[in-house]
């Protein structure tokens, strides 16, 4: 595997840089975008019922509304946990054909969402870098904001991915961004 220019080989462990790359890794001020908290957590099953039951009577969880799409191959409930600025979304997706791709109930944790405060900017960045993204680039989102997912895995082109994990990026509104802003000082 070759990594584009710039990338380094090494990354963090235990919270202390190893290797000869500590110096190349990016700052917060090269950084053109901001990650500023969990936005939801998507989480599969063949049948969405059995998981309404778990998180909606069982655990007391609201539905605010519900996403399907023929496309993305998603019937999906969104509830929500907390709210206001600690609002997340908990979403809850079974696939309308079991066997067609994306297969949004394998694994049954099929991604987190984070806020960003700059989309376009931090996948450009992130391209740059060699960051793999899945297939249809920025889009609309269930909630309607605009997202875009980084790839669970890496290829030869774009080796950097979500190491195992299927990581929507999701662009912040403006209250959002602003609340960020306030509790940071």
């Amino acid at each position: 595997m070759t990594r584009p220019a710039g990338i380094p080989g090494d990354t963090c462990r235990g919270g202390a840089l190893r290797g000869t790359f500590a110096r190349a890794m990016p700052t917060p001020a090269d950084r053109p975008f901001r990650i500023l908290g969990l936005q939801q957590v998507a989480i599969g099953g063949l049948d969405k019922q059995s998981l309404r039951s778990l998180w909606c009577d069982l655990l007391g969880v609201p539905a605010r509304g519900s996403y399907r799409s023929e496309q993305e191959n998603v019937d999906e409930d969104i509830l929500v946990l907390g709210h206001g600025r600690g609002e997340v979304e908990l979403d809850l997706m079974q696939p309308l054909d079991p066997d067609a791709r994306p297969r949004v109930h394998e694994p049954a944790l099929n991604h987190v969402g984070l806020w960003v405060d700059d989309l376009p900017a931090a996948v450009a960045w992130l391209e740059q870098r060699g960051v793999r993204f899945t297939p249809g680039g920025i889009r609309k989102g269930a909630a309607g904001y605009d997202v875009c997912f980084i790839h669970p895995k890496g290829s030869e082109q774009f080796p950097l991915s979500g190491e195992g994990v299927l990581i929507e990026l999701v662009q912040a509104p403006p209250e959002v961004v602003n609340a960020f802003a306030s509790m940071r000082g």
